[in-house]
């Protein structure tokens, strides 16, 4: 029995901290869920960096989201600390009973300091004695591609005694009505108004990204079995790079959104899709929330950490490379995997075939 499990019958509010890129966020999503479940009495808030709020905005389980903009540091540095002051004195007003800090961000340690909660909990690879020490509790982080993400996080409950298993675990990405909407009119816009394919063929880091050829030649593919392929990516320049280099090899062009869609607006696409393509990135994740069926296909990231969670799915890896998922920037530092562009188109199609069979006869 665990001695230190924590009551939360006396407990009123606390906070979770996930200071993390897009799809680690949403990724922290069913933290969210199981602790409203365990214990609906309860007041969560969250603390994200501002750029990543859509993640978590409108959770039915969030009593309220506050954030840390990146962008303060160009302020400098006497405007970034006053800004940073009135997120902390917003966070001292709610006075929390509890901590969650769900990554090894030294920014989570000085605030179990400052907040004073009754207790606080980090994993336990955050280094450093003094950064340990405000914390009551530490769960282990078992990583090497050996237990998927959602279930690390989740480990911070199960170590404060909550009985995880017994509750719904499944992403949460809410998207309110008007963006449906909107969505909906610019899907239109680009002629789709039937079944569709989306294909998210970029990530931020493009060492991710399966080599634009073999994009195409999947997309022709697609097109001449009659499905109908819808473009999405960020607005980012590499990432429309990326596009336009697909687009220039296809024969028919495809519809495309790339650059035109909010990450609410996205996941109103991709949750009206019949089935999401795409690489190990926040797209991916937001397919699971949306419970749209999805192919991944990964290279040096790890496919049982990072995959798709709890959809129908079908995840693409080059077996035969034993030194994947090697977590690095491309082969030698080359921004090149030669591990994700061993996956062969026609790979992918059997996927896609294997994977749209079970959907339809489960």
């Amino acid at each position: 029995m665990l001695v230190d499990a924590i009551d939360f019958t006396n407990t009123r509010r606390v906070l979770v901290i996930k200071l993390r890129h897009h799809g680690d966020v949403l990724l922290t999503s069913p933290v969210l869920s199981v602790l409203k479940q365990h214990a609906p009495h309860l007041e969560i808030d969250a603390l994200v960096y501002a750029d990543t709020a859509p993640m978590l905005a409108d959770h039915p389980a969030l009593s309220q989201l506050h954030c840390l903009d990146r962008q303060w540091k160009k302020l400098g540095p006497l405007p970034q600390a006053q800004a940073e002051w009135r997120v902390l004195q917003a966070l001292r007003a709610r006075q929390y009973d509890g901590i969650i800090h769900l990554t090894e961000h030294k920014r989570g340690s000085w605030l179990a300091r400052l907040l004073r909660p009754r207790w606080a909990i980090s994993p336990s690879n955050l280094n450093g004695k003094w950064f340990r020490k405000p914390f009551s509790h530490r769960y282990p982080v078992i990583g090497g591609n050996r237990r998927h993400t959602v279930d690390i996080h989740l480990d911070a409950l199960r170590r404060l005694g909550v009985p995880v298993q017994h509750y719904h675990r499944a992403l949460s990405l809410a998207i309110p009505a008007l963006v449906h909407t909107q969505a909906e009119q610019k899907r239109l816009a680009q002629g789709i108004n039937g079944p569709y394919t989306v294909i998210h063929p970029t990530s931020r880091w493009m060492f991710k990204t399966w080599p634009t050829a073999q994009m195409a030649q999947l997309i022709q593919a697609l097109q001449q079995q009659g499905r109908t392929v819808l473009l999405t990516a960020a607005p980012d320049a590499a990432e429309m790079a990326c596009i336009a280099a697909i687009q220039a090899q296809l024969t028919t062009p495809a519809p495309s959104l790339a650059g035109q869609l909010s990450l609410k607006e996205l996941g109103a696409v991709i949750a009206g899709a019949e089935l999401f393509i795409g690489m190990d990135s926040v797209p991916m994740h937001i397919a699971a929330a949306t419970q749209t069926p999805t192919i991944a296909l990964f290279g040096p990231s790890g496919d049982i950490e990072w995959g798709p969670w709890q959809v129908p799915h079908r995840v693409l890896i080059a077996e035969h490379y034993r030194c994947r998922p090697c977590g690095r920037d491309g082969c030698g530092g080359s921004k090149i995997s030669d591990c994700l562009n061993a996956i062969s188109v026609e790979q992918v199609l059997t996927a896609i075939e294997q994977l749209t069979a079970t959907v339809r006869n489960p």
